[in-house]
């Protein structure tokens, strides 16, 4: 069991990287330099980039792929991911749009919409990881 847990973690972490860093980088770019480009940084700060997406993770294999230890099938993993995604990235957003000034509302929605898909991506090149190696 511990070999497929392993591999899944890892196929999450390269999955929500890679794909996290094209939306970022390139697709959701613009997006973001307008509606809150007087907050970035001119780098981003790699240490927590990387704790984030070291942890984040844990959490899917955790609550979507593979809770109280047994694997879910595609829909549930699909659905857990998705819903994990959604909270996580709702917390963040409404965070931010109750507590700073004019923080764009379309970001909030976009965004929450991208953790939703993201993570519902990514759990399930965890659970095909597990699978494989699983031998299932």
């Amino acid at each position: 069991m511990m070999i497929p847990m392993i591999a899944a973690y890892f196929a999450v972490l390269v999955v929500m990287v890679v794909v996290d860093l094209v939306w970022l980088g390139v697709i959701a770019k613009p997006l973001y330099q307008q509606g809150i480009g007087h907050l970035m940084a001119a780098k981003p700060m790699l240490p927590a980039a990387a704790v984030f997406y070291l942890i984040f993770p844990l959490g899917l294999l955790y609550f979507a792929i593979a809770p109280d230890g047994v694997v879910q099938g595609w829909t549930g993993v699909l659905i857990k991911g998705a819903l994990f995604g959604f909270f996580a990235y709702a917390t963040y957003e409404l965070t931010n749009l109750a507590l700073l000034r004019n923080w764009p509302v379309n970001i909030v929605l976009i965004d929450i919409a991208w953790g939703a898909a993201l993570s519902a991506m990514s759990a399930a090149a965890g659970k095909w990881a597990w699978d494989a190696m699983a031998g299932g």
